[in-house]
């Protein structure tokens, strides 16, 4: 009986011992069956690394794009690429006049709409609608085609001739001052900042003045702009006078022998007469000896419509303006305020920013920007 059992007890110990060898030899196969995608780790390591690299790169870029270096810009595109949202806004309003037969009175209607919705004014889509009409009947036009033709030349001799380009005169003992006005949040400061890069890149030295005294964070941004663009910064005390610090900047111009000032100046409503009359002060203490204010940009966003034509006309008669710059103008800007502007003033539109980085700030160019306009 002890020996049965004794048989019994070893047979139970051979075959659990058995047992424990095969699931010991299917766990090592399986291990080694888990270890063959090991081949593909470097694959993973290096994909892990790319991506790392590609964002060390992106973060590179971005931040040479903030601080506004052009060797990491993509070259301009012209008007029609960057001004999609005008043309498209601007295709819509003249989509009830297109691929008509023959021109009738609903097609003047609709006509007169887009004009007016484009930001025209009403004073100037009377006169290219009354300028039409005297040419649909001398010149026998007929079909919606190619009246918008005309009306695309005709847009355009209203914008050629004007003078666009930025006046500095050499002129021994005496400094060059670019004096930039505007209302509350058109973006003066960095339209400063992007010109005064671009003119340290033509080989001028400029110095900055930071007249913008009662907003805290203007003297900092433009302080930002003229230490990346290398220009000069002169600043003065918060809530201080801005006349004092322009002209401190041209003092401090004349004595580092700097080609130019760039002026910046608080914002102001148009309608707040004490504000413009400080103004005019600052206008006339930017053009005493050393300095000559040789231009006076009014900078505008083209998003506020007929508003720009209001601030144009009050800023033009307190501090003299000699051009505009158009902001935004890549947004929903509609376009049109570039006629109510150069028709109703006659003060040129010469600059216009179409993006965030310097090289988005270009001269304003008439046939591009009908182009763009009449493309959508």
């Amino acid at each position: 009986m002890n020996a049965q059992f004794v048989i019994i007890v070893l047979l139970a110990v051979t075959l659990v011992f058995g047992f424990g060898v095969v699931l010991l030899n299917r766990r090592g196969q399986g291990g080694h069956a888990s270890t063959r995608p090991t081949v593909s780790q470097p694959v993973e390591t290096v994909s892990v690394e790319n991506e790392s690299a590609e964002t060390v790169s992106g973060e590179t870029e971005s931040l040479d794009h903030a601080v506004g270096e052009p060797d990491h810009v993509a070259p301009p595109t012209g008007f029609r690429g960057r001004m999609t949202k005008a043309a498209a806004a601007m295709g819509v309003m003249l989509g009830g006049v297109r691929g008509r037969v023959r021109v009738t009175s609903e097609t003047w209607l609709d006509l007169e709409e887009a004009l007016l919705r484009a930001d025209v004014g009403v004073k100037v889509c009377d006169e290219l609608c009354e300028s039409l009409r005297e040419r649909v009947r001398d010149e026998k036009v007929d079909g919606a085609d190619e009246l918008l033709e005309a009306l695309r030349a005709m847009m355009l001799a209203r914008l050629e001739g004007a003078d666009r380009a930025l006046h500095l005169v050499d002129e021994p003992d005496r400094v060059d001052v670019w004096l930039f006005v505007g209302v509350n949040g058109v973006g003066k400061t960095t339209t400063i900042g992007k010109v005064g890069a671009q003119q340290v890149a033509a080989g001028r030295r400029v110095v900055m003045a930071a007249g913008d005294t009662f907003r805290a964070a203007a003297a900092e941004q433009l302080g930002t702009w003229a230490e990346r663009s290398g220009a000069e910064l002169v600043r003065g005390a918060e809530g201080g006078d801005p006349s004092s610090v322009i002209f401190d900047g041209v003092q401090r111009a004349r004595a580092s022998n700097a080609d130019l000032v760039l002026a910046d100046t608080a914002g102001r409503l148009q309608n707040k007469t004490n504000l413009m009359e400080e103004l005019r002060k600052v206008r006339r203490v930017a053009d005493r000896e050393p300095g000559r204010v040789t231009e006076v940009l009014l900078v505008v966003d083209a998003t506020t419509g007929q508003n720009g034509l209001s601030q144009a006309r009050e800023f033009a008669e307190a501090a003299g303006v000699t051009g505009v710059v158009l902001t935004k103008l890549d947004g929903s800007a509609k376009g049109g305020i570039v006629f109510a502007i150069e028709t109703e003033l006659g003060i040129p539109v010469k600059l216009v920013g179409l993006g965030e980085t310097i090289d988005d700030l270009v001269v304003f160019d008439p046939v591009e920007f009908i182009d763009a306009l009449f493309a959508g």
